[in-house]
């Protein structure tokens, strides 16, 4: 039997990730011979991983925290994807030919989840984060029309670089970096999304006060493993709605799956694949 074309996700850390679940489900489902693989690289380590993809057997990967930044200057943006330039954020890469091409597979995955549970258009968000998934979220919440967008991080210059982002894609568009999250005003908010990697350890604190919430927003946290995470639970208490990320998870890795394999994703079977790993 050939060896299996190896695919998987590289971040650090990603133990936590339900990805290999999920994929290594569809291919066995389309009797694809492949394999789903974690691969968690620690920065020093990066580039020569990348450069070994070839080596290693490897036609395709999903990219998290760190790297949804970092890889940009390996991969090849198609000229029609013009916006990923100003997203700088790629979090799927496939062999194509004999190059690399970078794609964003979290923007339409977000963008369905979210619209299944809530509609952004002309409502206020905050958002905590100032990442590659933040970009990912504030180019979905500007695209379907959101009234505004504030958005903390602790760094400052990743902040304003979103910040100018979403000013050079969308002209007109209300965007305001907060200093400190109590500027993010969450109260007068219709939206508050955690694109941090801040609720995936148990011993993580809870970035948002309890007086802070309220019953009409709608708290969406990337994070989907724990499933509730100490923001959703806070949230579910003061009776806001509450969603965490395993359905942009689906979403996104379904894209995915069609980028490595050029077959249409048994979606469902996928989703089953992470309700039952997740619990």
């Amino acid at each position: 039997m050939a060896h299996p074309r190896i695919y998987g996700l590289i971040g650090y850390p990603i133990k936590h990730s339900l990805s290999p679940q999920m994929h290594n489900t569809a291919f066995k489902s389309l009797k694809i011979n492949a394999e789903y693989r974690l691969f968690e690289v620690k920065p020093q380590e990066l580039e020569d991983f990348l450069n070994n993809l070839d080596k290693n057997g490897i036609y395709g990967l999903n990219v998290t925290i760190p790297y949804k930044e970092k890889v940009l200057d390996f991969v090849i943006l198609e000229p029609e994807s013009f916006y990923l330039k100003q997203i700088k954020a790629v979090n799927t890469i496939v062999k194509e030919d004999k190059a690399w091409k970078g794609l964003n597979t979290d923007i339409p995955g977000f963008s369905k989840h979210l619209k299944e549970n809530f509609n952004p258009e002309g409502k206020r968000a905050a958002i905590l984060g100032a990442g590659g998934a933040s970009r990912a979220v504030c180019y979905v919440l500007a695209e379907s029309k959101a009234k505004e967008i504030v958005i903390f991080d602790i760094d400052k210059d990743k902040t304003k670089a979103v910040v100018e982002m979403i000013e050079d894609l969308f002209p007109g568009f209300n965007i305001l970096a907060a200093p400190n999250i109590e500027d993010l005003d969450i109260i007068n908010k219709e939206l508050l999304v955690n694109a941090t990697p801040i609720g995936l350890k148990e011993s993580d604190p809870c970035l948002v006060k309890e007086e802070m919430l309220h019953k009409n927003l709608f708290v969406y946290d990337l994070i989907y493993n724990p499933a509730e995470t100490k923001l959703l639970r806070l949230a579910r208490k003061k009776g806001a709605k509450v969603s965490n990320g395993l359905g942009m998870l689906l979403y996104q890795g379904a894209l995915s799956f069609k980028h490595f394999t050029e077959k249409e994703p048994p979606i469902e079977i996928m989703r089953q694949a992470l309700k039952t790993r997740s619990g």
